[in-house]
């Protein structure tokens, strides 16, 4: 495995890759059930998925699901902090990482335990974010997403969507480098303003996305571009699901973010075991 070395404030942090980002949502609202926590279920949540190979928990207060709508700040802030602080508390040398595009949120996360920013805005649907990741001094995860969370699945719309993403991409890679951000990882955002076919378009076209550079995460866990193919829901979308993970390792991704840790983590190490 390739070794990932992280700054997170003021200490390194090696992480073999590819590696596996476990979901928790302190939200009520995620599209999948299972995901949704309280403070109570997601140290057991949190334990289970450490056990079962995550190098990080992924933990937001605000969903992002299609067709969302937006809560308030402090609102997102009350639901994430308690959350973030419990885990850290309980697994201090856990990486946890914040799903937010705030950077008042993304700061007060830091600051209870968090040592990572996932922002599906790419630092543009707040301005403060890459100068506040910066000042933070941790990595950070930039997004592609057509539109918002309320209408971004609206008839999204692309003349070449790989091409078009990896533009994005380049372009907030170097704006995050610009601004003092030490590490990014870019996320080509499956189901973010895209139909099934501009997905999976983009999962056959990934290792242009790994040729800027940067780890590349792929977040695919149970979503439609399962479900409208394979005509099942969310909760039946697991072997599916493992079958486009396993796609997205074999074209280049370094970081898989799932609900469902154990499954992911196989499909690594079966992975790995081709390639060596």
């Amino acid at each position: 495995m390739d070794t990932l070395t992280l700054r997170i404030k003021d200490r390194l942090v090696e992480l073999h890759a590819p590696l596996v980002m476990g979901i928790l949502n302190a939200t009520p609202d995620s599209f999948h059930g299972a995901s949704r926590v309280d403070v109570d279920v997601a140290l057991r949540l949190a334990e289970r998925m450490l056990a079962g190979g995550a190098s990080v928990l992924d933990i937001g207060g605000a969903s992002s699901r299609p067709g969302s709508s937006e809560v308030d700040a402090s609102e997102e802030l009350r639901r994430v902090v308690p959350v973030i602080a419990a885990v850290h508390a309980r697994f201090p040398d856990a990486l946890i990482s914040v799903d937010t595009w705030r950077a008042v949120v993304a700061r007060a996360a830091v600051e209870a335990g968090a040592g990572l920013v996932n922002d599906i805005g790419a630092g543009l649907l707040d301005t403060d974010m890459l100068r506040t990741v910066a000042a933070l001094g941790v990595p950070y995860i930039a997004m592609h997403m057509q539109g918002t969370p309320a209408t971004m699945q609206q008839a999204p719309h692309y003349t070449d969507v790989a091409v078009e993403v990896t533009r994005f991409l380049s372009e907030r890679l170097n704006a995050c480098r610009a601004a003092g951000i030490a590490d990014v990882w870019l996320d080509p955002g499956f189901g973010f303003g895209k139909t099934t076919d501009h997905n999976y378009a983009l999962l056959s076209e990934l290792p242009r996305i790994a040729a800027l550079g940067a780890p590349v995460l792929v977040g695919v866990s149970r979503k439609r571009m399962i479900n409208e193919v394979l005509g099942i829901t969310a909760a039946d979308a697991l072997n599916g699901t493992t079958v486009l993970n396993t796609v997205a390792l074999l074209n280049g991704a370094a970081v898989l973010r799932v609900h469902d840790v154990k499954e992911a983590a196989e499909a690594v190490r079966l992975v790995e075991r081709l390639r060596h």
